[in-house]
């Protein structure tokens, strides 16, 4: 280890600390969704290769999670794989479905987390399908933070999806077309969304300096705060992760008033 990081280390403890000093466990977001973006740049950055990027950004799941759970947030939604993810080419798709599958079942086999799937089942290898099912299965009694993994995941894709379970939902009632359209509402369609019955994102984050969603919540994130960390999502820090709580904090929420 170069004595330059040597001295860093204990710096960055000791300021670290002082961040978390000054949270307001009391203005903690409750849920925050999280985009998990430039594992590959930080793959080339660093000289390796794309697999080893992906790799790393997975091993950083867990270790985020921990710091959710000392600032008391009960949901985490990590958008792991998009649907326009699944247009890659299987040379690096089929490693990176790898990653992601094991990367479920050690979330599963932590006992610390509540797994949950968002996305579309449907249009994922029917090796993800059961892995995603078995960990949410597995996990289904754990009183722990819920952690929403999103595989498969596009937010138009899930409205469609979400629209197309009503409508398939009133036919089986008999209900007419007519009929629906004079009662339909918002919350008719939050009911079917993947995350139905979860509090909306109080929080997103997005990594690797991208300022955008790319899809990512688009009904749910309607009120959401944003933030936009400049680092590559394996190299996220806590002291990154207590930033956005602290920004998040000094926000002044007024859901449009």
């Amino acid at each position: 280890m170069k004595l330059r990081d040597l001295v860093r280390r204990p710096v960055y403890r000791l300021y670290a600390r002082r961040v978390e000093g000054r949270i307001d466990h009391d203005e903690t977001p409750k849920h925050i969704g999280v985009i998990l973006d430039g594992n590959r740049r930080w793959a080339k950055a660093s000289g390796g290769t794309t697999v080893q990027g992906h790799q790393a950004g997975a091993d950083k799941i867990s270790e985020m999670l921990g710091w959710c759970t000392e600032t008391d947030v009960e949901v985490v939604t990590l958008w792991m794989l998009s649907t326009d993810n699944l247009d890659r080419p299987e040379v690096e798709l089929r490693p990176l479905l790898n990653i992601i599958e094991n990367t479920v079942r050690g979330l599963a086999a932590d006992g610390r987390w509540r797994v949950h799937h968002v996305g579309n089942l449907d249009i994922l290898p029917a090796g993800t399908q059961s892995v995603l099912k078995e960990a949410e299965e597995a996990t289904r009694d754990v009183d722990g933070i819920l952690v929403n993994v999103a595989v498969g995941y596009g937010g138009r894709q899930e409205i469609a999806d979400a629209v197309r379970s009503l409508l398939l939902e009133h036919a089986s009632k008999g209900t007419s077309f007519e009929e629906l359209a004079e009662i339909l509402d918002i919350e008719h369609i939050a009911e079917h969304l993947y995350t139905r019955g979860q509090p909306d994102p109080d929080l997103v984050i997005r990594t690797s300096g991208e300022q955008r969603l790319s899809g990512f919540m688009l009904w749910q994130s309607a009120h959401s705060e944003y933030y936009f960390c400049e680092v590559f999502w394996p190299a996220f820090r806590k002291v990154d992760f207590l930033r956005a709580l602290r920004d998040y904090a000094a926000r002044h929420r007024r859901y449009g008033s």
